[in-house]
């Protein structure tokens, strides 16, 4: 069961961390709040997609 508990935690690590890149970003901020409900809607999913789509666009 404590695995769950450290794949929870590291989810959130990097949720933050993809929160931190999006809003120190040069976007508008209607792009940056789009992102960040994406990913904390989305956690895991939403990190991703931000990380793959988001950053390069």
């Amino acid at each position: 069961m404590e695995i769950y508990g450290l794949f929870g935690l590291v989810i959130l690590i990097l949720d933050i961390i993809a929160i931190v890149s999006i809003l120190g970003a040069g976007k508008s901020v209607g792009w940056k709040l789009l992102w960040t409900l994406v990913v904390l809607l989305l956690p895991v999913i939403g990190m991703v997609l931000y990380f793959l789509i988001g950053k390069s666009t």
